[in-house]
C-alpha cells in the first residue's frame, strides 16, 4: 500500500464518521473498512402493497399500508491496497425490500460511478446515489408493490420483484436462466419470506417515527409548556400531543374513579382512546392492574353469556350455556340459578322475597307479552298473582281505611261517632285527627273548646265509607 493511498482511505473514513450518525456509519475495527445503512427520503404518503403467491397461504394477502420510512440499504464495503488509485472498494449490497435485480441494478450503477471517478475517493458518491437516486433509478413510484417470485439460483434467500417496476423479469420465459446471468452476486435480498418482510417493514417505519418524534418540541394542549417529544405522548388515533406528566395524573384519576373506558384524548370532542400499552408507561402497576381488571369485566359484563359467582368472596366469571340456567363456578364449585343467582332449583320457579315482590308486580305490568310469559316461568304464575293481589289490596286500603296512631292497624269507619276503638290494640282514636284519646273521658277530646275537634263527635256521621273498627255513640 503506498503511502498515498493509505492516507486518502483513512481521509475518507474520518470525513464519512464525521458527516455520518453511527447508525449510518460504522467503520469496521480489524480492516479498512466498514458498513453504512442508508435510508432513503420516500414522498408524503408512501404506500406499499404486497401481494401473496397463490401457493403462499398469507393472512397478509393484499397487504396495504402507507409508511414514512423503508429498511435501509446497506452497503458493506472493504478497501484495498491500492484504492484510491487502482482498485474500487469491495462491496456488498444488500436490503429487505428490494429484488436481486434491482440491486443488482445498482451495483451495477456503482461501478459505474467508479470508472467515472477512478483514481479517486468513492464512497461519499456512492452513498449519495443510493439515499438521493435510487427510487428514481429505479422508477420505484407510491403504491409500490411487491410479488412472490422464487428464485433456484443457489441462494436461500427469497426474491421480492416489484410489479411497477422496469427491472422486472419475474414473468418473462426462461426467467431462472436469465437470472442466473445477469444478477450480481453483490447483490443480497435480506430476506426470508413474504411474512416477515411486512413485519420488519412495519416495525422499522414505527421505531424510526418514534425516533423522530422524540427528538423534536411540541406545545402540551393542557398545561401549555413546550416539552420535547421524548417526554411526551400522542393518541394513535387523532395524533393530539400532550406531556406525559399531564396524561399520568389524568390517567390515574380515571383509574381510580374506576372509569377505564374514559382514558380518551383531552380535546372536546375527541374519541380516541389511550392504549394499554400507553396506560402502562404512565401509570403504576398497581393502577395498571386495576385498570387491566376493571376493563376485562366491563368487556364480561357486555357478554350475553357471561353471568358472576353469586358469592361475594368469588365473583369468578361464569359460561353460561344457552338455554340452561344453571351456573356452575370454575373457582369454588358453586352451583347456582343464573337467573335468582340463589342455589340452584332445578325446574321449581325461582323464590322471590318480600322486599322484591313489588318490584317484581310492577316489572310484570309494565312488560310485553313475551317478557310476562318469562316471568311467569321463571317465578310461576301463583307467585305473581298473588303480587298482584297484595297490590290490589294495599291500594284498596290507602283509600278506604286510616292507619291506627298507635299500632298501625288499618281502619275502617262504616258508621257511628268519631270516637273510635282499634280492633287490634283497643286504643281510642279520634277518627278526624286520628289523635290517641283519653282511657277514662275519650269524650273530653270533642268537648274541650281548646280542641281542634271541639263538638265534632257526630261530624260526617252519615258519610260512612269506612269500616272494620268498633265506634261508639
Amino acid at each position: 500500500m503506498s503511502s498515498e493511498d493509505k492516507e486518502a482511505q483513512e481521509d475518507e473514513l474520518l470525513a464519512l464518521a464525521s458527516i455520518y450518525d453511527e447508525d449510518e456509519f460504522k467503520r469496521a475495527d480489524s480492516a479498512q473498512g466498514g458498513e453504512t445503512r442508508i435510508c432513503l427520503e420516500l414522498p408524503q404518503n408512501f404506500k406499499i402493497f404486497v401481494s401473496g403467491s397463490p401457493t403462499e397461504c398469507l393472512q397478509n394477502s393484499g397487504f396495504e399500508y402507507t409508511i414514512c420510512f423503508l429498511p435501509p440499504l446497506v452497503l458493506n464495503f472493504e478497501l484495498p491496497p491500492d484504492y484510491p488509485s487502482v482498485s474500487p472498494p469491495v462491496f456488498t449490497l444488500s436490503s429487505k425490500w428490494l429484488s436481486r435485480t434491482q440491486l443488482t441494478a445498482l451495483c451495477k450503477h456503482l461501478d459505474n460511478l467508479w470508472e467515472e471517478n477512478r483514481g479517486c475517493v468513492v464512497l461519499f458518491a456512492w452513498m449519495q446515489f443510493l439515499k438521493e437516486e435510487t427510487l428514481a433509478y429505479l422508477n420505484i413510484t407510491s403504491p409500490y408493490e411487491l410479488k412472490m417470485c422464487h428464485q433456484e439460483n443457489g441462494q436461500s434467500r427469497t426474491s421480492l420483484f416489484p410489479l411497477n417496476s422496469e427491472l422486472d423479469v419475474c414473468g418473462a420465459a426462461g426467467a431462472a436462466t436469465a437470472q442466473e446471468e445477469i444478477l450480481d452476486e453483490r447483490a443480497v435480498q435480506d430476506v426470508e419470506s413474504l411474512s416477515s418482510l411486512i413485519r420488519e417493514i412495519l416495525d422499522f417505519d414505527q421505531a424510526q417515527q418514534k425516533k423522530c418524534f422524540n427528538s423534536k418540541m411540541f406545545l402540551c394542549s393542557i398545561c401549555f409548556s413546550e416539552k420535547l417529544g421524548s417526554e411526551c405522548m400522542y393518541f394513535m388515533e387523532c395524533r393530539h400531543i400532550y406531556c406525559k406528566s399531564c396524561l399520568k395524573d389524568y390517567f390515574e384519576i380515571q383509574i381510580r374513579d374506576g372509569q377505564v373506558h374514559c382514558l380518551s384524548c383531552p380535546e372536546p370532542k375527541c374519541s380516541s382512546v389511550a392504549t394499554p400499552a400507553q396506560v402502562k408507561e404512565l401509570v403504576g402497576e398497581e393502577l395498571f392492574a386495576r385498570y387491566d381488571r376493571l376493563l376485562l369485566q366491563s368487556s364480561l359484563d357486555l357478554m350475553a353469556d357471561v353471568v358472576y359467582c353469586p358469592r361475594p368472596c368469588c365473583q369468578t366469571p361464569v359460561m353460561q350455556e344457552p338455554g340452561c340456567t344453571m351456573g356452575i363456578c370454575s373457582s369454588c364449585n358453586y352451583a347456582f340459578c343464573t337467573l335468582c343467582k340463589m342455589t340452584y332449583h332445578g325446574v321449581s320457579p325461582c323464590k322471590v322475597t318480600a322486599e322484591k315482590l313489588m318490584d317484581l308486580r310492577n316489572e310484570y305490568q309494565e312488560a310485553d307479552e313475551a317478557t310476562k310469559i318469562f316471568l311467569e316461568q321463571r317465578y310461576g304464575k301463583k307467585v305473581i298473582q298473588k303480587a298482584l293481589e297484595e297490590m290490589e289490596s294495599r291500594e284498596w286500603l290507602e283509600k278506604n281505611s286510616k292507619a291506627c296512631p298507635c299500632c298501625g292497624t288499618p281502619i275502617e269507619k262504616l258508621d257511628g261517632c268519631n270516637k273510635m276503638t282499634c280492633t287490634g290494640c283497643r286504643q281510642y282514636f279520634c277518627w278526624l285527627c286520628m289523635g290517641s284519646l283519653s282511657r277514662t273521658n275519650p269524650y273530653r277530646h270533642f268537648n274541650d273548646t281548646s280542641s281542634p275537634c271541639f263538638n265534632r263527635l257526630f261530624q260526617a256521621m252519615n258519610v260512612g265509607d269506612f269500616g272494620d273498627a268498633e265506634d261508639e255513640d
